[in-house]
């Protein structure tokens, strides 16, 4: 029997389609890389803003090398983000962002934002080698490791949904929690695990009378989200703290508490929850938002269960065995397993909410 009667490919053909697979994925890593450049940098807003631009003119505009301006501009023409026309000489060549990039590549606050996926890129490379070593002693990679990168590409990447999607989608599909929120005098918000803010800064936009008190672990995330509560206005009723969500008794009843893609994380998920769950007020709610993972382990699996595996192996995983003993969930956060931490957190209900994400399945968590 050959490999036509068994339908399998020759061995030769699957490998030629392994180096092409990871010849396709150097290529397009390369290229985040390059993406990366042009955010850290502001290339691309320059280029938004005032362009299009010669090299000599983003130098002078953003402030980089005349060199370094040249050869970036050329390889973002060459992988097509950039138009160009190569037919005029170097020196005097324009290159023009298109208006329909602008989403993806500027608007932080745009649906379509990707490029802080170029940011946690860059983050995991400069710790990668930690990574390895953690593998070898079954030890764990501190968060402030991964650096400014990685957390302004987490920050930013949630930014968008946590924006629009928050209020208006994830909290409306709770309409008793809605009407709680809009008719009582000073109703009370927590996000645990705020990050750089943007959950509780949403959360104070869409409720005006709500106090909202944000709480993460993480010194410096702490730090950006103050400074983003201040920018958006919001000082006076976003009160943000350094602290473990065990602190969340001392300053409860809440009324909603918002975790927001945070649960995965959690060296010790169900202490975690049952604290969130005695810091709620009698008929308040906890609202999770975690990774649309499959319900089973299937392999090959889609793309979003592969990007989740991606972001586990080299983030997630290391990052929850700094602390001992760990529950090390991964990214990878099945919704049996979020009924079974909130049973065993004592919550009376948990319900998946009919919200369509292609990133996240949102809980309501009842206490």
């Amino acid at each position: 029997m050959n490999a036509l009667d068994t339908g399998v490919e020759p061995a030769a053909d699957r490998t030629t389609q392994l180096v092409e697979r990871l010849f396709e994925n150097t290529l397009g890593a390369l290229e985040l890389f390059a993406v990366y450049l042009g955010g850290e940098l502001g290339l691309y807003r320059a280029l938004q803003e005032h362009g299009p631009l010669t090299a000599a003119q983003l130098s002078e505009r953003a402030g980089i090398a005349p060199r370094y301006a040249a050869e970036w501009l050329e390889q973002q023409a060459v992988a097509g983000l950039l138009e160009a026309d190569p037919d005029v000489p170097g020196e005097e060549r324009r290159y023009r962002l298109d208006p329909a990039y602008v989403p993806v590549l500027v608007d932080a606050d745009d649906p379509a934002h990707a490029a802080p996926f170029a940011h946690m890129l860059a983050g995991i490379g400069g710790v990668i080698s930690q990574v390895a070593q953690a593998y070898r002693t079954g030890g764990g990679v501190p968060y402030e490791s991964y650096g400014t990168a990685f957390r302004h590409g987490q920050g930013h990447i949630n930014r968008p949904a946590f924006t629009h999607e928050l209020a208006a989608t994830w909290i409306a599909a709770m309409p008793d929690v809605v009407e709680r929120l809009t008719s009582a005098p000073r109703p009370r918000i927590a996000d645990v695990g705020c990050g750089q803010g943007w959950a509780a800064i949403a959360a104070a936009r869409a409720f005006p009378n709500a106090q909202v008190d944000g709480v993460d672990a993480d010194e410096s995330s702490i730090a950006d989200a103050r400074a983003h509560t201040e920018q958006a206005g919001l000082g006076d009723r976003v009160r943000l703290v350094r602290a473990d969500a065990a602190t969340l008794r001392d300053g409860g009843p809440y009324d909603l508490v918002l975790l927001m893609e945070v649960l995965h994380d959690l060296s010790r998920p169900v202490e975690t929850l049952r604290a969130i769950r005695e810091a709620l007020a009698d008929d308040g709610v906890l609202l999770v938002a975690d990774e649309r993972v499959a319900d089973h382990f299937t392999a090959p699996g889609d793309p979003v269960e592969r990007m989740m595996y991606g972001w586990s192996v080299t983030h997630c995983l290391p990052t929850q065995l700094v602390e001992q003993p760990s529950a090390a969930v991964g990214t990878v956060l099945r919704a049996a397993t979020v009924d079974r931490y909130a049973g065993e957190a004592g919550f009376s209900g948990c319900t998946v909410l009919p919200v369509a994400n292609d990133f996240f399945r949102l809980y309501r968590l009842d206490r």
